[in-house]
């Protein structure tokens, strides 16, 4: 693996563009433009205050900054670097904002989630939506671009609203059967919504396009229920993380549920069926693979607290869905990577510190994670490497993310950043092998 040198960076805002040719960095109140193979800043803009939140429009012409503490959005170009675009919100406030498929409007969401605003670059129209409901992911657009979902919340009841992203005019409007929506996610064909209700009753609903519900699961009552969801980039797979510290897979056709991974505190022989745990330790010592018998370290949550630190918060399968990550959040310092055609167990990456970040190669079944230390940890079916980010000063990973094209990693720090290079055959399998 080679490193880039350090650059400067500000609140994790560093994004490379959907087409892969550009990396935006920004640093405080200016947003820096990079090539990303030479790494040569192309455009430098100014923004007018710091930057809380930036995104790239879907077809990498245009830049969106928004400074929620403002209410301001300013949009940059980089057809046409003197072009800008300003939209204030004034004493509506602002809380997020984002772009729509097309890249062409924004949609923002004002404070106390009184409305969502949509605006046109081209046309300069501005449409509203009512309603929004206040949740942890109450908008979602089908991976085509042609619909968005979107949470409401009127009269005490919750609903979904399907628009037509062409023209945002109402395709469908229904009530669901939750006490109090926690968000909506389309799977990656677009052909199934899913719901889910709060942690405090678990239910997961599955509906169709035109606001037929499909499906209802519920694994059990009267306590802590769904804490995560997630679908496989198949759509045959749907991934749910609970309380209870167990996953559990819903197959597409009869949304049965068909596997149930558990994260037990000691893993033996016959729990991990005849797979390999592998420990990663971050002190100078080998990676090593252990055999079980294994003790993972499990961190009580304190029940006088809200938001116990329990249960699977992170679930994420590989692109080419044989594998799915996850992480028990009582048991931080673990990775476990479960085998989607076996429907087994295949490794645990256990650390000395608790994971910060894990993400999955677009293009190979290989897995990166971090710790908040100098190290970068991969892993594959071919097994587990750790690198030294040869870096000054001590530079920590703190949160990472892939190039579209798999070939380099992105490390960021508190508030620099660094490019991974990756050998061409570093950890790299058919996963069929």
């Amino acid at each position: 693996m080679n490193f880039s040198e350090l650059f400067k960076q500000s609140n994790q805002l560093c994004k490379v563009s959907p087409d892969g040719k550009y990396l935006a960095t920004c640093v405080q109140y200016r947003l820096v433009v990079r090539d990303v193979s030479t790494l040569q800043i192309l455009h430098l803009y100014t923004c007018l205050d710091q930057v809380s939140h930036m995104e790239w429009s879907s077809d990498s012409l245009f830049i969106l900054c928004a400074m929620y503490k403002r209410g301001l959005i300013q949009v940059w170009s980089l057809e046409q670097p003197d072009w800008h675009c300003k939209i204030d919100e004034g004493s509506i406030g602002l809380v997020s904002s984002r772009w729509s498929p097309d890249g062409r409007h924004i949609l923002n969401t004002t404070e106390f989630h009184l409305r969502v605003t949509v605006w046109s670059l081209c046309t300069k129209a501005v449409s509203y939506m009512k309603y929004p409901k206040a949740c942890q992911k109450g908008i979602d657009f089908s991976k085509d671009g042609g619909y968005m979902a979107l949470a409401e919340r009127r009269d005490c009841k919750d609903y979904v609203s399907i628009f037509v992203c062409e023209d945002w005019h109402l395709l469908r409007n229904f009530e669901t059967e939750t006490q109090d929506l926690s968000g909506l996610e389309w799977s990656p064909n677009g052909c199934v919504l899913a719901v889910w209700d709060s942690c405090l009753e678990y239910k997961v609903l599955l509906y169709s396009l035109d606001g037929r519900l499909l499906s209802t699961y519920s694994a059990y009552e009267w306590s802590l229920g769904v804490k995560c969801v997630s679908w496989s980039p198949s759509s045959q797979f749907l991934a749910i993380g609970s309380y209870d510290e167990k996953v559990r897979i819903l197959n597409h056709i009869t949304w049965g549920k068909i596997a149930q991974f558990e994260h037990p505190a000691s893993i033996d022989n016959t729990k991990a069926e005849g797979n390999f745990v592998l420990s990663v330790p971050e002190l100078p010592h080998p990676d090593e693979i252990c055999a079980p018998p294994i003790q993972i370290p499990v961190v009580k949550p304190d029940p006088d607290r809200a938001n116990p630190k329990i249960g699977v918060s992170v679930l994420a399968f590989s692109s080419d869905s044989r594998y799915l990550a996850s992480r028990n959040d009582n048991m931080a310092t673990a990775v476990w990577v479960w085998d989607m055609q076996k429907m087994s167990l295949e490794a645990v990456l256990e650390q000395t510190a608790a994971v910060r970040c894990f993400q999955w190669d677009p293009r190979h079944p290989r897995l990166a994670l971090c710790t908040g230390n100098s190290k970068l940890y991969l892993w594959s079916p071919r097994g587990c490497v750790s690198v030294q980010v040869p870096a000054e000063g001590g530079f920590q990973v703190q949160s990472l993310s892939w190039h579209c094209s798999g070939d380099f990693l992105i490390l960021l720090g508190k508030d620099q950043l660094c490019l991974c290079y990756m050998d061409e055959h570093a950890l790299v399998q058919d996963a069929t092998l």
